[in-house]
């Protein structure tokens, strides 16, 4: 059964429908496009699954995973948490050691949002644990994993079969800052060079789609030569492999295999829209996830509030999914705190986006909260924010007396002044 008859066959398709304001039409038409994925694997038994592309509201990914001899499936599974209170849509894990069968079933089990992975990751452990090298990875290897993390439950798998040997020739022969910054695509990069042989997932791309559809797993084709500085921006290798994935797009929508695509995570702001343009136009409308993005290479310790600003722009141009970017980008790796502000941020630019596309929902919370504030109704205005908690926290600090008027203005608060003379009828709504 294909993803548009197990979605109107279902107990969600009320709560989806809800939730994106669309007709039943509308979304099964995005389905039947390509231009709507619903990344939904029947063995994840809790999910409550969540439209992602054209029309819906703009999602938000975080990630987690075990990458340090430190971390522990304990201190993972808290960042998993964090994530999800702080409102992610879904969650990535992208361990590269430990015991990554055993942490992914614990990741799947716990989470209702759709979770996603990078099989590659673990057929290179894979090799390096039963073979001394990763450099000995076997096409079978990586295709047995993928077949094994789609049984765990996974919903959604990135992978980078956009580059080729030929490309990799480009590469070297281009000016490019940053060679490469793809952890997953510079592994598979090394891995071809060693062995001579041409990216296994382009060579059997056809056997990755049977296993997609065999599991309905929704296929996220990720960018290798995304550039890794704002100089490398729109550079000939990044378009390159974007032209090869936009075939490949066309061949997983042909194929009936739900099908995103993977973006840049820097360039500079007045390439956002010619980025998404780009995109939309050579990947035949596919839903487009990006890594932030982030304006300037130089926000260091401050990359969430960059990639909030990009994810912004960038959704108003046409992204349908921004995975956070956390405060410790490029320092080393997010703790629980860090996590759920890099959340919050990727929301914060995600719903600034859906309000300049004209969502009609996104532009009555903001209106909601306008009224709130006239009112000075402080329930109603921390209920109704982005982070209730913190918005809470913050006024209660500022404000220890209880006052009803604003803690910055205090008793020259403009809206307690003007509600005393003004008393004006007024219809609030969209």
């Amino acid at each position: 059964m294909n993803i548009s008859e197990r979605v109107k066959h279902s107990e969600f398709l009320s709560p989806i429908l809800e939730r994106e304001k669309m007709t039943e039409a509308e979304l099964l038409q995005g389905l039947a496009a390509g231009s709507i994925v619903i990344p939904w694997n029947p063995r994840h038994k809790n999910l409550k699954p969540v439209a992602i592309g054209k029309g819906a509201t703009t999602k938000v990914s975080a990630s987690i995973g075990m990458y340090s001899p430190e971390d522990t499936p304990e201190k993972e599974m808290e960042k998993l948490k964090a994530a999800v209170a702080a409102g992610t849509d879904s969650l990535m894990d992208l361990s590269v050691r430990g015991d990554m069968g055993a942490f992914r079933r614990q990741v799947v089990e716990s989470a209702v949002v759709p979770v996603g992975s990078l099989p590659l990751y673990e057929a290179l452990s894979y090799a390096h644990e039963r073979r001394g090298s990763a450099l000995r990875m076997e096409a079978d290897d990586l295709f047995a994993v993928i077949e094994r993390q789609a049984q765990d439950g996974v919903d959604f798998m990135a992978f980078h079969p956009g580059i080729t040997l030929r490309m990799i020739d480009h590469i070297k022969a281009s000016d490019r800052i940053d060679p490469m910054v793809s952890f997953g695509g510079s592994h598979l990069m090394g891995w071809m060079i060693h062995n001579q042989k041409e990216n296994p997932l382009l060579e059997q791309y056809d056997r990755l789609l049977e296993l997609c559809n065999k599991y309905d797993i929704t296929l996220a084709l990720a960018d290798a030569n995304r550039p890794g500085c704002i100089a490398d921006s729109l550079d000939g290798p990044m378009v390159e492999e974007l032209v090869l994935l936009g075939d490949l797009v066309k061949r997983a929508q042909k194929a009936g295999v739900q099908i995103m695509v993977k973006g840049p995570g820097h360039m500079p702001i007045h390439h956002v829209e010619a980025t998404m343009t780009l995109e939309k136009s050579l990947c035949h409308d596919a839903p487009y996830f990006v890594f932030g993005p982030l304006l300037t290479d130089v926000a260091v310790g401050y990359d969430h509030i960059n990639a909030a600003i990009g994810g912004a722009l960038s959704s108003y141009y046409g992204a349908d999914f921004l995975c956070y970017v956390t405060a410790a980008e490029h320092l080393g790796l997010p703790d629980q705190r860090q996590v759920h502000e890099g959340v919050v941020a990727a929301r914060i630019g995600a719903h600034s986006g859906d309000i300049a596309k004209g969502v009609a929902k996104a532009a009555q919370w903001d209106l909601n909260m306008s009224i709130a504030r006239k009112d000075l109704d402080w329930n109603k205005q921390m209920s109704l924010a982005i982070d209730p908690k913190r918005a809470r926290e913050v006024r209660e600090t500022r404000n220890p007396s209880g006052s009803k008027g604003c803690a910055m203005c205090g008793k020259y608060c403009a809206m307690k002044i003007l509600s005393k003379f003004l008393s004006l009828d007024h219809v609030y709504q969209c």
